[in-house]
């Protein structure tokens, strides 16, 4: 998307540098965020086991990291207490990055005395058109979060202009309002680096649908990090995928047929690895001794493949903090915001798909 305004990397949290945070305690208790948030908010009927519990607390009181559910007194309050934030946001259903997102926001806005309140609109505009007026017309609300479940331009709707908003997971041009995006260049390059980095230099990639700006920028990263190992981009060993296990199934089979397959694929999502773990079984390839796969996203499958799966994390909950934090930061403590683009990086998760050509 060519927007680096500012970087919300996770790098060195809960190590000493700034926030520990709910990915922190996700990575070190090995579960997923959305696991992290059920055990910290002591959500009823959640079925975690309690070893799984025992890891998150334990991880959390590591790093210090304050659990939520603490609520204050908003700073500031009038006769009718304006203490809800509106999260709207195209679909939430299909996706888990979307509910992920809203959880963050949902927490830190908590933590700070606010109620997130939520509302999917499913792509209509008749739908949307009714929420806003319902959110317009709310004297609790105090801005706006605006979501999509994929990254992606859009035209900010006119009846938010007078309202403070935050855009999350997508941004408009020009731009009048703060976006806060993942950081997939980096993204991209990273997950790519940690296949150089362990002796690969035949590394093929299957990429999400092109169209789409999360595929464009991971391609990216992808070719900056093999450009930094001295490693030629060699097109032949790049396949459009769909973000879905058939694809993955496909491709992986496609790759793994050349005379001289890749050493190392890396997906663009986790299903699409997944997809690709089944071609390699089928072709006689042994992960990682024969092929190390990479994924992407890390959903909560990715603990579960055999080979549990190397991944790196699409900061999804972060995101959504970030986007509380900026909202009640404009509203609240009146902080004069720059309409720039966020880009948050998620951190890379190492676990046993990977390992060294032929080892």
């Amino acid at each position: 998307m060519g927007k680096s305004d500012d970087r919300g990397g996770q790098g060195g949290r809960g190590n000493g540098g700034s926030r520990p945070t709910m990915t922190d305690v996700a990575r070190i208790a090995g579960v997923s965020q959305s696991s992290v948030s059920l055990v910290l908010n002591e959500m009823s009927g959640s079925r975690i086991s309690a070893e799984t519990q025992a890891k998150v607390f334990e991880a959390a009181h590591k790093i210090g990291y304050k659990l939520p559910g603490v609520r204050h007194d908003p700073p500031t309050q009038t006769a009718v207490e304006r203490d809800t934030i509106a999260f709207i946001v195209d679909e939430i259903s299909t996706s888990p990055h979307p509910v992920v997102s809203l959880d963050g926001a949902r927490d830190y806005a908590f933590e700070q005395g606010f109620l997130v309140s939520a509302h999917a609109t499913r792509s209509n505009p008749d739908l949307e058109e009714a929420v806003l007026r319902a959110v317009l017309r709310d004297p609790t609300i105090i801005g706006v979060i605006y979501a999509t479940i994929f990254t992606r331009k859009v035209h900010v709707p006119k009846q938010l202009r007078h309202i403070p908003t935050i855009l999350l997971n997508c941004y408009a041009e020009p731009r009048q309002q703060m976006a806060i995006v993942p950081g997939e260049v980096a993204g991209g390059f990273a997950a790519t680096a940690h296949l150089t980095s362990l002796g690969h230099k035949r590394i093929g990639f299957i990429n999400g649908e092109p169209w789409m700006d999360a595929a464009v920028d991971r391609l990216k990263g992808y070719k900056q990090a093999l450009a930094t190992a001295d490693i030629a981009f060699d097109e032949s060993l790049v396949r459009d995928g769909d973000w879905l296990p058939l694809r993955g199934y496909e491709a992986g089979l496609d790759l793994l047929s050349m005379p001289n397959p890749p050493t190392a694929i890396f997906c663009g999502n986790d299903l699409m690895a997944i997809g690709v773990m089944e071609a390699a079984a089928e072709k006689g390839f042994r992960v990682p001794e024969d092929l190390s796969v990479m994924g992407y996203d890390d959903q909560e499958l990715a603990r579960y493949t055999h080979p549990p799966l190397s991944t790196l994390v699409l900061p999804n909950y972060e995101m959504g903090q970030k986007a509380a934090e900026a909202l009640i930061d404009m509203v609240v403590h009146k902080k004069k915001l720059k309409p720039m683009t966020v880009k948050v990086d998620g951190p890379l998760v190492v676990r046993t798909s990977t390992a060294r050509p032929g080892s």
